[in-house]
């Protein structure tokens, strides 16, 4: 069975989420702050965790780097935080999803099932986890890039758009799918993002960043990368 470790100060959204995860047969636990919460995913070692970023004791974003420090759990984010800039702040310590409240349960839920679909390891991925190219080397397991013999040092927001176009090889990745994967749920038209992080992608990674060979645009469709 899958486990969900619910984080949030508010106890009717924790029993909501309890009820309506256990009915669909998630096992649950549940930290209303945000040491509980490090304490319950050390013990429990959840497979994906929701977490509030308006907690007691912490931010839930200094709650998400305690995790990435030790694992990659995913972590969808449920806040009635609504900027851009605190969205882009958790996505980028490490989220892997943002909903904001008030929020239907069944698009959290499917989005949910997403995040855990998207961590599930697939039959080949001890093969898959070291992606070679004629340019540079991704090492998805420990989360590295190598071209000619150094690491290549990638953002996080630059390492999340690459680690989507690397899962999907081969196959054209949608410019809304890939907004929503990297920058969060609401995003969806924000094209002029995808253009400036692929740029930076192709300065850093390909040797002639003008005529990619590995990042390929499908105009007005989205991105596809080639080893």
């Amino acid at each position: 069975m899958t486990r969900v470790l619910v984080v949030d100060d508010e106890p009717q959204i924790v029993r909501a989420l309890e009820i309506n995860l256990k009915a669909r047969k998630y096992e649950v636990d549940s930290a209303f702050d945000g040491s509980s919460a490090l304490r319950t995913a050390t013990d429990r070692h959840p497979d994906v965790v929701v977490l509030d970023l308006g907690l007691p004791d912490m931010d839930g974003v200094d709650v998400i780097k305690g995790l990435r420090g030790w694992t990659r759990v995913p972590i969808l984010v449920l806040s009635a935080r609504h900027s851009s800039d605190e969205k882009v702040q958790a996505l980028d310590a490490g989220a892997d999803d943002y909903v904001t409240k008030p929020f239907g349960m069944d698009e959290l839920l499917a989005r949910l099932r997403a995040a855990v679909r998207r961590a599930e390891p697939t039959g080949g991925e001890e093969e898959g986890a070291l992606v070679d190219t004629s340019d540079f080397t991704v090492d998805m397991a420990a989360k590295k890039v190598h071209r000619d013999g150094r690491d290549v040092r990638l953002t996080p927001t630059e390492w999340h758009l690459l680690e989507v176009l690397v899962h999907n090889t081969g196959r054209l990745v949608s410019q809304k799918q890939l907004l929503q994967e990297v920058w969060g749920p609401s995003y969806g038209t924000e094209t002029n993002y995808l253009r400036v992080y692929m740029a930076q992608l192709r300065r850093k990674l390909e040797s002639d960043p003008s005529h990619p060979r590995h990042f390929i645009t499908e105009p007005g469709m989205g991105y596809r990368f080639e080893p």
